[in-house]
């Protein structure tokens, strides 16, 4: 049992060493931008709970407005009442009047609990977007030195490595013997021509030295 254990504990620091090591390989950039859409995304859903609450101040706000309301309609319901001696009417709207204050009251007081809350959560809202602007602007300062570095490390490797200036040095040069071999054998095929054409055109006349033409009439 124990060597079990021991061999389960083993398999998850491998897990875990791997783990780490391969975000040790990763690209700081793009570990940079995968921060920066989980934080996106962190900031949408913020926006929308605060739209959602929002929403329901709103109704905190109906609600209260509706409750006022029938406050009043209920009092001057209950004056009527009582100075028209409806007892049971003026008791029904003695009763309803007062739960319709007690509702205002608690309405007001969530409202008021509400409002507070919603101001709150915008300004952190504004924070993180503020923030989030902020990294966005650090991301592209870190991807401009990035690229720096990476172009500066190529025109190194071109300007100053032996082994570039060795492969170009050596094709330079492979083409220059092409080259020479090329024009030796144009060259070559040229006064070959010549002294073919030269040999022939002697031929020709050594044969006319040979037979002389006849110029006499007979």
């Amino acid at each position: 049992m124990a060597n079990l254990l021991t061999k389960i504990k083993d398999l998850i620091i491998a897990d875990l060493n791997e783990t780490r090591q391969h975000k040790e390989k990763q690209n700081p950039i793009d570990l940079l931008n995968q921060y920066l859409r989980q934080c996106e995304q962190e900031t949408e859903k913020v926006g929308k709970l605060i739209e959602r609450q929002s929403s329901l101040k709103e109704e905190f706000t109906r609600e209260y407005h509706q409750s006022t309301e029938r406050a009043e309609k209920r009092k001057y319901q209950v004056e009527i009442a009582s100075k028209a001696g409806e007892t049971e009417l003026y008791q029904f709207a003695s009763a309803e009047h007062q739960q319709y204050i007690e509702r205002a009251e608690r309405l007001n007081a969530s409202l008021a609990q509400v409002t507070e809350q919603l101001t709150e959560l915008e300004r952190k809202h504004e924070e993180m977007k503020q923030k989030l602007k902020d990294m966005h602007l650090r991301r592209m300062e870190l991807m401009g030195r990035e690229n720096v570095t990476r172009a500066n490390i190529k025109i190194n490797q071109v300007s100053e490595s032996n082994s570039y200036s060795d492969q170009f040095t050596s094709k330079f040069k492979d083409i220059e013997n092409y080259l020479e071999r090329l024009e030796h054998k144009v060259n070559h095929s040229y006064f070959q021509s010549i002294d073919a054409r030269v040999e022939q055109l002697e031929k020709e006349m050594n044969k006319q030295d040979d037979h002389p033409v006849n110029l006499t009439k007979e």
